[in-house]
């Protein structure tokens, strides 16, 4: 199996009072699914604080992350046999029900450097 990374985006609009618990319910409902199969390694949503963090010639620039008008909503880390597998679990998120400008970003995660054989950290490699 392979590790992805789905990185979930919206334009960052509230959901309606009413829409907001079924919403999480259905989050719980889709995590509790990834894990039961072994394909989840991590979920979580991100929170409302953060920076932007650039660096040029002239410096370091910090600008609030909603700056712009799409955000980072949070993220899954999952196991998956190939791309295909993955934009399949991806497209059972519940975000494309509840809002409408949602995009989830499927990236593969290079776990090991293939000319060094150097293996990332993770909570799947042991240390030594």
């Amino acid at each position: 199996m392979r590790e992805f990374m789905f990185y979930i985006r919206n334009d960052g609009s509230e959901l309606a009072p009413e829409q907001e618990q079924p919403f999480l319910k259905a989050c719980e409902t889709y995590i509790e699914e990834l894990k039961r199969k072994g394909q989840l390694i991590s979920a979580q949503p991100m929170g409302d604080e953060g920076t932007i963090l650039t660096k040029s010639a002239a410096g370091w620039v910090e600008q609030p992350y909603r700056a712009n008008r799409e955000i980072n909503a949070g993220y899954y880390h999952i196991r998956a046999n190939d791309l295909a597998e993955a934009i399949a679990i991806a497209k059972r998120n519940p975000e494309f029900s509840y809002r409408p400008t949602a995009k989830i970003e499927v990236r593969a995660i290079k776990t090991d450097e293939e000319t060094t054989g150097y293996l990332y950290p993770s909570a799947e490699t042991p240390q030594p």
